[in-house]
């Protein structure tokens, strides 16, 4: 009985998640359909960030809390959990076309700034100036696809307003930011409680705060960038659904493993160099090979999401084998 309060927390606080980050990417795309702006940018920013907000909140919390280990966890499962899961399951709901400009630019810049985090972190320590390097790259990076976005509004006019309908239904800038503050408030209620029962639960089990981290809460606060991906994907709004994911993961990377770094800085777990880092960086290029590998078509089959998913799962397996001292 002492743990049904925890669990019930953790239900909760991911109920809270799912529907405040509706919520928020609701208002976010009216927002963004109502300034004209193309979809790839809506994915990659008004949506990426949307969709990241769960992280950022739980990492700012765990961190806050002392529980840097579940906010260098949820940064780097929630990555894994994006590419691996998310893109996999919406490819086998329906193929994937992946943009050009995602080819030539975003995805190149993703694998990136996942190797210049993982330069920051090889000395085992997530200090404040990685922190604040991380979380600077995070405005350059906002600041140059917007700029991008509008300079392409200049060139093709402002774009149809069924690009973000699949997302938001039509509604006024005042009710848009109404939800978007809605969104908000409830992303961070549920993070609060998210937080505090994943750490209960994982303490009162003798469970790595990182294990729990990468697993429970990645997979929580990365299931509206699944629902989010799927619904696009449905819709064939698929510059939507492939920016969400890249503009999500640049978000997890740049600005969810940076908060924690300024907020308490201080060492990470071996294991987070040894096994997660080399698979979250391996499914980012894992990614990008598929998404060449028939060119000039430029998708993602239901085989290769077959195979993202079964990349997914077996990185699941073996964190099980090494946490129950098997391997």
């Amino acid at each position: 009985m002492e743990l049904l309060t925890p669990t019930l927390a953790i239900v909760l606080g991911f109920v809270a998640l799912v529907w405040g980050a509706d919520r928020f990417v609701m208002g976010a795309a009216a927002t963004a359909r109502n300034l004209g702006v193309s979809p790839l940018v809506i994915g990659l920013t008004i949506v990426g960030f949307g969709t990241s907000a769960p992280e950022m909140l739980v990492s700012s919390v765990a961190a806050l809390e002392g529980a840097a280990g579940l906010s260098v966890g949820n940064a780097i499962g929630s990555n894994i959990t994006n590419v691996a899961l998310v893109l996999g399951v919406a490819a086998l709901v329906s193929p994937l076309q992946v943009p050009q400009d995602v080819l030539s630019r975003e995805l190149p810049v993703m694998l990136l700034v996942m190797l210049g985090a993982g330069v920051l972190l090889l000395d085992g320590h997530l200090g404040r100036v990685d922190g604040v390097l991380l979380l600077a790259g995070m405005v350059a990076m906002v600041g140059f696809v917007v700029r991008e976005g509008l300079r392409s509004r200049d060139r093709h006019g402002e774009v149809a307003a069924s690009d973000a309908e699949g997302l938001a239904p039509p509604m006024g800038q005042g009710v848009a930011l109404l939800w978007l503050l809605a969104g908000l408030g409830v992303l961070l209620a549920g993070s609060n409680a998210l937080v505090w029962g994943a750490t209960t639960v994982a303490r009162h089990y003798g469970v790595s705060e990182l294990v729990i981290g990468l697993t429970i809460v990645a997979f929580g606060t990365s299931l509206p960038e699944l629902a989010a991906t799927v619904v696009a994907a449905q819709k064939k709004e698929h510059e939507i659904a492939v920016g969400n994911v890249i503009g999500s993961n640049l978000f997890n990377t740049l600005g969810v493993l940076g908060l924690p770094g300024v907020i308490r800085p201080g060492p990470i777990e071996a294991s987070v160099m040894s096994r997660d880092y080399p698979v979250m960086l391996g499914v980012g290029v894992l990614l990008f090979v598929l998404a060449r590998a028939f060119r000039p078509y430029q998708h993602i089959n239901r085989a290769e999401g077959a195979t993202l998913v079964a990349c997914f799962v077996s990185w699941l397996v073996w964190i099980y084998l090494e946490t129950t001292g098997v391997v």
